[in-house]
């Protein structure tokens, strides 16, 4: 059982981190220090939005309409850090 609290905490940490390097290549094209025409940061843009939109579509209903600020990711870490601190408190019922 311990190792399915250290893959799903493993799964946790990535999924952090993916959503960090998301907003910060969001925040690079937004100041155009990074442009969609080239094929990399194209590719890892699309690559990105697909991986993360099935945890955004739903907070993005639920949140109402900002004008041009998402605040889907932020809901979404706050979720992340939650369920580690779940998993970190019933850490014992892994064992």
């Amino acid at each position: 059982m311990t190792s399915i609290f250290q893959i799903l905490m493993l799964l946790l940490d990535i999924v952090w981190f993916v959503i960090i390097a998301h907003v910060i290549m969001s925040w690079l094209i937004n100041f155009q220090v990074l442009n969609l025409h080239q094929d990399l940061v194209r590719q890892i843009w699309y690559g990105l939005n697909r991986l993360l939109e099935p945890l955004y579509g739903p907070v993005r209903r639920v949140l109402p309409q900002m004008g041009g600020l998402d605040l889907a990711p932020l809901v979404v870490l706050i979720g992340v850090a939650v369920l580690r601190i779940i998993l970190i408190n019933n850490a014992a019922a892994f064992y």
